[in-house]
């Protein structure tokens, strides 16, 4: 009998085996039929973060720019992909905003001047009402919104580099007219697939 138990269950553990690789092609078909529409939404909220907080960063370095780089706030805020967003909206983000407040408070002096956009940005994530964190984020009027300062802020580029043609040719121009081009992906994808 031992043995006959040993080949039924051998049998079973197959059979079991065999019914989740069905599931498993089954379920990779039907995720890269569904997903490729939400990879290309993810990948550009990624992306268009990146650039932002890369703006950011080079304005607050001793690449400055006539752009207003404030703008690059709310952009980020309303792009700023779900995992982020959630986890510096939560606790984390709280804290941070906490021990940036009382920073700036108690200690101007020690409070470097590039910290006021990211603690700004913190600030907003951790305080901002549910109206503005969930539903005009989640909306079409915050992706128009991403549009129209991104639209804003590559006028002004290209107005302060003399042109198109300045924009890509001088050494400074060259990587913010790429940030800037890269923070119009995410709004013109999220639009289009809104619309369609």
């Amino acid at each position: 009998m031992g043995r006959m138990d040993y080949l039924v269950t051998n049998d079973l553990i197959d059979s079991d085996i065999n019914e989740l690789k069905v599931v498993a092609k089954k379920l990779i078909n039907h995720v890269t039929k569904i997903g490729g529409v939400a990879f290309g939404t993810s990948f550009f909220k990624w992306l268009a973060s990146y650039a932002a907080i890369y703006l950011l960063i080079l304005d607050r370095t001793n690449w400055r720019t006539n752009m207003l780089t404030s703008l690059l706030v709310p952009y980020i805020f309303l792009s700023l992909p779900s995992v982020l967003f959630n986890f510096l909206r939560g606790e984390v983000g709280k804290w941070i905003a906490f021990i940036a407040v009382v920073l700036r408070l108690f200690f101007p002096r020690h409070c470097p001047d590039w910290l006021e956009m990211p603690g700004s940005l913190i600030l907003l994530l951790a305080v901002a009402p549910s109206f503005f964190a969930e539903t005009l984020k989640e909306s079409w009027v915050g992706i128009v919104i991403c549009l129209i300062i991104c639209c804003y802020l590559l006028q002004e580029h290209i107005r302060a580099s003399g042109g198109l043609r300045n924009a890509f040719t001088q050494t400074h121009g060259i990587s913010n007219t790429l940030g800037i081009i890269f923070l119009l992906g995410y709004p013109i994808w999220a639009l289009v697939l809104y619309f369609i």
